[in-house]
């Protein structure tokens, strides 16, 4: 099978437009995003698959599916980890990453739209849940991966997940700021979460297994502006012959024989973010042969028994397939917030203070 290479300026729109309507067709009424119909839905996958609905120019259904988001978040600022229907489901756990990733849809959707009262009417749903999420970091600047069901910290951080939080933390200040509502704590925040991520390892993955055996460890710091420049090169590189079947995709993790589709966009739009445009062509030309006829994606690819794994099409791959293709294409105004960091700076008051 040909695969579909990319270039700036070229979305593929009818192509996708299949996509598009498949993550329509499975939100529902009420705005909600599950991973596909019948399914639960997640706080984190369901703004991956807004963010493509928003690129596509679905701005009325992404709105929907934030103020959805909006409507179930819980007095301290978070979200269950998993919802069916509008309700909780196996209510056990918050997960910090998934409820500060709000910031990041919220942000994506006013880059491309310009929507003003949007952005008004939702800041105080960002700003609960960055709050929420900065009570759960510690003094050495790692964030707590969750809460249990009655709000006590599980004791642990994840690279990937605080990561995630770091963009969001990015994103979470360019909305106060254009709001003209700066919020300084979350600037040094952000700074403590990303000097933990680079220089305290030992801050991480403390009360079990390392999580180095998966992908997203490998690359996400790059993808979320945590790593950039050489650095980001060196280290993608490090481990690309470990986590990179050619011709297939990205593997979720060392240990199993599966590429996953959701990996590999993600990838893609790091590679980007690298400066190597022409490996993250070539990774992105590989998942079209993982498109099915209703142009939904299927989860991934199970190497040695030769099938596809799980027997799932779910919305956020669909939702990653677009945010890849509108990284590589530059087709929205925002083709570039998972390709390039933008550092919030501190208010004029702050930074006087921190030069006297």
């Amino acid at each position: 099978m040909s695969g579909l290479y990319l270039s700036r300026g070229l979305f593929p729109e009818e192509y996708l437009r299949p996509t598009i309507d498949f993550i329509l067709q499975t939100q529902t009424s009420a705005g909600e995003i599950p991973w596909f119909e019948g399914g639960h839905s997640d706080p984190w996958d369901h703004t991956e698959a807004a963010m493509a609905l928003s690129i596509a120019g679905e701005h009325a259904a992404a709105r929907r599916a934030y103020h959805w988001l909006a409507s179930k978040q819980l007095s301290d600022g978070s979200w269950w980890r998993a919802y069916r229907n509008g309700e909780p489901d196996n209510p056990d756990r918050r997960e910090s990453n998934y409820v500060a990733y709000i910031a990041t849809g919220v942000w994506h959707h006013y880059l491309i739209t310009q929507d003003r009262d949007f952005l008004e009417v939702l800041f105080p749903t960002v700003e609960r849940a960055i709050e929420f999420v900065l009570n759960l970091q510690s003094d050495a600047g790692e964030i707590d991966w969750a809460v249990d069901a009655d709000g006590h910290p599980k004791g642990d951080a994840l690279v990937t997940g605080c990561s995630s939080i770091f963009k969001s933390l990015e994103c979470a200040c360019h909305i106060a700021t254009e709001l003209a509502t700066p919020k300084d704590h979350w600037v040094l925040a952000r700074k403590a979460l990303g000097l933990a991520l680079r220089c305290r390892p030992e801050r991480f993955d403390r009360t079990w297994a390392p999580k180095s055996r998966y992908s997203m460890d490998w690359f996400y710091p790059v993808l979320a502006g945590v790593i950039t420049g050489p650095q980001a090169v060196a280290r993608l590189n490090a481990r690309w012959d470990e986590f990179v079947e050619t011709g297939l995709g990205c593997r979720c993790e060392t240990q199993e024989p599966w590429v996953t589709v959701a990996e590999s966009c993600e990838l893609t739009m790091a590679l980007l973010a690298a400066g190597d445009r022409t490996r993250a062509v070539e990774v992105f030309s590989w998942l079209s042969q993982w498109r099915d006829a209703d142009g939904a994606w299927w989860t991934g690819y199970q190497l040695v028994e030769d099938l596809l794994w799980p027997d799932e099409k779910p919305t956020w791959t669909a939702g990653a397939i677009i945010l890849a293709a509108d990284a590589l294409t530059g087709h929205s105004a925002a083709a570039h917030l998972f390709t390039q960091a933008h550092e919030p700076v501190l208010s004029d008051r702050s930074a006087m203070r921190a030069e006297s």
